[in-house]
């Protein structure tokens, strides 16, 4: 038998998250602008539309949604990662 068909206890089991979990801030972005898209074209009534245009409406506001938070949490993390601007970095070393 060899290495690849042993089974490794010591890898830490993979959690599956949603979809949207690792989109990173410009995937988020790009979800937004196809929500509106989406939502541009059922306006327009343009061909795949479905017959009741609430469906549409309900599947872009879903993907404009998850984009818009995605985008938020990542901007926020990024945010508190930094310190703020009247807050000193440098701090001096016992002698």
């Amino acid at each position: 038998m060899d290495d690849k068909a042993v089974e490794r206890t010591d890898e830490p089991h993979h959690v599956a998250g949603p979809w949207w979990a690792d989109l990173g801030t410009w995937g988020a972005v790009a979800l937004v602008v196809l929500g509106g898209v989406a939502a541009a074209w059922v306006f327009l009534d343009l061909p795949g539309t479905p017959q009741e245009p609430a469906f549409g409406y309900h599947g872009a506001a879903k993907l404009i949604a998850i984009g818009l938070v995605t985008v938020g949490c990542t901007l926020m993390s990024r945010r508190r990662g930094r310190p703020a601007a009247g807050e000193k970095t440098n701090k001096q070393e016992p002698a």
